[in-house]
C-alpha cells in the first residue's frame, strides 16, 4: 500500500532505498521560499541505523508489511536459536547474530515477541523485565544498604551487572531489559 509524506505516524515501518524503515520523529516544514518538505528520523530495522532523511512534501513510498507474533523461546542449536510460534506450534531457527542484544536475557521457555517482514526475522522483542538468577558475585557485606556502592554479579545468562552489596550467589533479581541490563529489585 503506498502512502505519502502527509501519512507519516512515528512508528509507521516503510520501504524506501531497498530497507525497511521505522519512523522515530518526523516534521513538516514550510520554508518562505521554495517547496514544503518533510525531516525525519528513521531506524533501519535490518541493521538498526538510525538516519535522518528529509523527504520532499508528498513524496510516496510504500508500507512494510510488518508481523509481530508472539513466540516462545525454546533452547539454542549450535549457532542458532530456536522459536515456537505459541499458536501454530511453528519452530524457527534464527541466527544468533541477528539477535545478539537479546541473548544475555534469553531463558529457555521465556515468552518474546518476534518481528518480521515476509520471510525474514527483524527483531526478538524481550519483556521489559526478567527474572535471571546470580551465579556469582562476591560476597554479601554484613549492614550494607541498598544506597551502597555496589558490586558486579554474573547473571544465569552471562550477563554482568552492578547489583547492591547485600545480594548473594542464588538470589533471583528482577533486570531491566530496556536499558541493556540494569538491577530493579529482588525476586
Amino acid at each position: 500500500m503506498a502512502i505519502d509524506t502527509s501519512d507519516f505516524k512515528n512508528g509507521l515501518t516503510i520501504e524506501y532505498n531497498s530497507a525497511i524503515w521505522r519512523i522515530l520523529s518526523f516534521q513538516h516544514v514550510k520554508p518562505g521560499k521554495g517547496g514544503a518538505f518533510v525531516r525525519s528520523k528513521l531506524k533501519n530495522l535490518r541493521s538498526g541505523a538510525v538516519n535522518e532523511v528529509t523527504f520532499r512534501a508528498g513524496e510516496r513510498m510504500e508500507i512494510a508489511d510488518i508481523t509481530t507474533r508472539p513466540m516462545q523461546f525454546l533452547y539454542a542449536s549450535g549457532d542458532s536459536y530456536v522459536f515456537m510460534d505459541t499458536e501454530t506450534y511453528d519452530q524457527v531457527d534464527i541466527p544468533g547474530d541477528k539477535i545478539t542484544d537479546s541473548l544475555k536475557f534469553l531463558l529457555e521457555n521465556m515468552l518474546v515477541k518476534v518481528t518480521s517482514y515476509k520471510d525474514e526475522i527483524l527483531d526478538v522483542e524481550l519483556p521489559v523485565t526478567v527474572e535471571l538468577k546470580v551465579t556469582e558475585t562476591q560476597p554479601s557485606i554484613k549492614g550494607a544498604t541498598v544506597n551502597g556502592g555496589g558490586k558486579p554479579a554474573t547473571m544465569e545468562t552471562g550477563l554482568v551487572i552492578t547489583v547492591p552489596d547485600f545480594i548473594n550467589v542464588d538470589d533471583k533479581l528482577v533486570v531491566n531489559t530496556a536499558d541493556g541490563g540494569s538491577y530493579k529489585e529482588r525476586a
